[in-house]
């Protein structure tokens, strides 16, 4: 099976695509200033983006992993990604706190779906 590369830079790809299944790194939003309702929005949109270039949507995802710089926010991002996810394709999904790279980064998102 052949691999796939998009967005590739020095330290990662962006996406890789083996087979019929599309990796995303993490993603996290250009707007550290806002707000991780905000910032929840851009990222799954950015999502959308990638997986659309890769032959997919957001209807095959099958795992998706979900940092917050602060757990307290879980209900807030839950708000955005309620209303985004495909109902009855939800994917598997964890969601924990971690010091994310930059303070104005209170959310990364990192899926993995079906071609």
């Amino acid at each position: 099976m052949t691999i796939q590369r998009h967005d590739v830079g020095p330290r990662m790809s962006q996406v890789v695509i083996h087979g019929d299944t599309v990796y995303l790194a993490g993603v996290v939003a250009d707007t550290g200033s806002a707000g991780v309702a905000d910032q929840t929005k851009e990222i799954l949109a950015k999502i959308d983006g990638y997986l659309a270039k890769a032959g997919s949507d957001k209807t095959k995802i099958l795992k998706a992993n979900i940092w917050l710089s602060d757990i307290s926010t879980f209900a807030e991002m839950n708000s955005v990604w309620d209303k985004w996810v495909s109902p009855g394709n939800t994917p598997a999904r964890a969601t924990v706190e971690a010091k994310l790279a930059t303070p104005a980064h209170k959310v990364e998102i990192m899926v993995v779906a079906a071609k």
